[in-house]
C-alpha cells in the first residue's frame, strides 16, 4: 500500500506561515529553507510552500517513483517527481526510500 507523505499548501511568507503553525500546533519542523518548509504532525507531514516555487499538491510515496519520470534530487535528499491527476491537481511521487 502507498503512503502519503504530505500534504502541501502555499503560503505568501514561509517564516510568517512556520511562526502561525508552531504557535497553533504541537509540530515539529522537520526542514526549511527559503522556498520550503515540512512540519510533522502525529500521523502526516504539511509542506509550506511559495506558489511560485512549489506548487500546492500531495505527497505519495511509491518504491517504483522512477516509472512516472525522471526523478529530481532535492535539497533535503528525497527525490521525486511531478504528475498531475486527470483534474489537474498537481501529486508529487516521492521514491519511497527517499
Amino acid at each position: 500500500m502507498d503512503r502519503l507523505h504530505h500534504v502541501a499548501i502555499a503560503v505568501p511568507d514561509i517564516a510568517e506561515a512556520l511562526d502561525w503553525y508552531r504557535n497553533q500546533f504541537d509540530v515539529e519542523t522537520m526542514y526549511t529553507d527559503d522556498s520550503w518548509a515540512l512540519l510533522k504532525f502525529e500521523n502526516i507531514s504539511l509542506a509550506l510552500v511559495l506558489p511560485e516555487q512549489h506548487p500546492p499538491h500531495i505527497a505519495v510515496e511509491r518504491a517504483n517513483a522512477e516509472s512516472y519520470g525522471a526523478l529530481t534530487p532535492h535539497r533535503d535528499g528525497t527525490a521525486s517527481v511531478y504528475i498531475r491527476d486527470p483534474w489537474g491537481n498537481a501529486i508529487e511521487i516521492m521514491k519511497a526510500d527517499s
